[in-house]
């Protein structure tokens, strides 16, 4: 197949989705590899290191759309791509298809196969543990006095108290920012709603960390104390009610820090809106907000190494076996599939857009074989199907 590997053009992306050595890995399975020029240079790959993997190097994304049957890069589709897609190509991004759905209705009516990366990861996402990593850093920047922070240190000094953090969520996200502020000496509390992972995360800390259950009387309660707080949390998107409400951020000292690495609209933060790396940091009720949408894009080699190395096996197995047969061998990959041919096959975005979808197994035509499973990737059901 021809494989074509797109420069992303959202504001601040930096990432790319493949490196020379998966370039290298698609052509000695047989694949024509194309790769648009500049794709990687803001990520430390240049276009001669495409080249030599056997790369070809083409000009623009308009050759990428219509030369390959196959086309990958990081983001969401931008309006400006959606008359380039072409019926029956595959595409695979991260399209966060319930939050827009401007772009899964074109994804619909160009009648694409497209798998919605972000749910594609059996072991967690690498731009999630990046997001986590470096967003600690980020709140860190936030305290300084230079920023508007109350200018305490993360470990504290001879007779001056380290910073007290507060992170909502203990999953991927949570679990990679506590690893960063635990190591650097803050005093770490990690709320979440799983008892047995809290548990889990105490014993692996040897005690050193406090934990409690996840719940809006619980993080009041913490708050006036708490120098920094960052939302890891997976919020359930359609609900309306807040974590951590604007009264809430008022208690916080000021100068204190909120850090959204979930960065939901209408999320679990009420006081959040999106920023952007070139103007990351906002103040609201006294509390320094940093809410920047694409926090791994600033550390864009490390993720792109990491993330392309994590999609690899899926792109070897759609190309080699075909999506029928690719998606029948991974569940994850399966539960990614968000748009075949004319038809949403992606039950969340069923569910929060009102629209009638078809489980993947079906439209594929696989629920007669033996599946591997995977569990769903979010709590919202729709029970609005299409029937055949």
């Amino acid at each position: 197949m021809k494989v074509g590997i797109l420069k992303d053009i959202k504001v601040g992306e930096n990432r790319v989705i493949a490196t020379p050595v998966e370039i290298a890995s698609l052509k000695a399975d047989g694949h024509e590899v194309y790769v648009q020029k500049g794709a990687g240079q803001r990520a430390g790959f240049p276009d001669e290191k495409y080249a030599a993997a056997g790369a070809v190097m083409v000009d623009t994304a308009e050759e990428i759309y219509g030369t390959c049957d196959f086309v990958a890069k990081v983001k969401e589709f931008e309006p400006s791509e959606y008359n380039l897609l072409r019926e029956g190509q595959i595409v695979f991004t991260c399209i966060h298809p319930a939050a827009h759905p401007e772009e899964v209705q074109a994804l619909l009516d160009k009648k694409v196969i497209a798998f919605t990366a972000e749910d594609s990861h059996r072991y967690g996402s690498p731009n999630c543990e990046a997001a986590g990593k470096q967003g600690a850093l980020m709140g860190l920047e936030s305290m300084l006095t230079i920023n508007g922070g109350k200018g305490k240190f993360v470990s504290g000094l001879g007779a001056a108290p380290g910073m007290k953090v507060l992170i909502l969520g203990g999953g991927t996200v949570g679990q990679a920012a506590l690893s960063v502020l635990h190591a650097l000496g803050a005093w770490v509390t990690v709320a979440d709603i799983n008892i047995g992972l809290l548990r889990t995360l105490q014993s692996q800390y040897n005690q050193s960390i406090n934990t409690m259950i996840s719940s809006r009387e619980n993080i009041a309660a913490i708050l006036p104390e708490t120098d920094m707080i960052l939302n890891c949390v997976k919020w359930p998107k359609g609900n309306t009610e807040y974590l951590v409400t604007r009264e809430m951020v008022r208690s916080m000292e000021p100068g204190s820090v909120l850090v959204d690495i979930s960065n939901d609209e209408q999320g679990a933060i009420e006081t959040f809106h999106e920023t952007t790396h070139e103007n990351p940091r906002y103040v609201e009720e006294g509390v320094v907000h940093y809410c920047v949408s694409n926090i791994p894009g600033a550390i864009a080699n490390s993720t792109s190494v990491a993330y392309a190395a994590s999609v690899l096996p899926h792109f070897r197995s759609i190309l080699n076996n075909g999506v029928a047969q690719a998606c029948a061998k991974d569940g994850f990959l399966r539960r990614s599939l968000t748009t075949y041919k004319g038809y949403l096959t992606h039950e969340e975005t069923s569910a929060l857009q009102n629209r009638p979808w078809i489980r993947p197994e079906d439209i594929l035509g696989i629920a007669d074989q033996k599946l591997d499973p995977a569990p769903p990737a979010t709590v919202t059901r729709s029970d609005n199907f299409i029937s055949l």
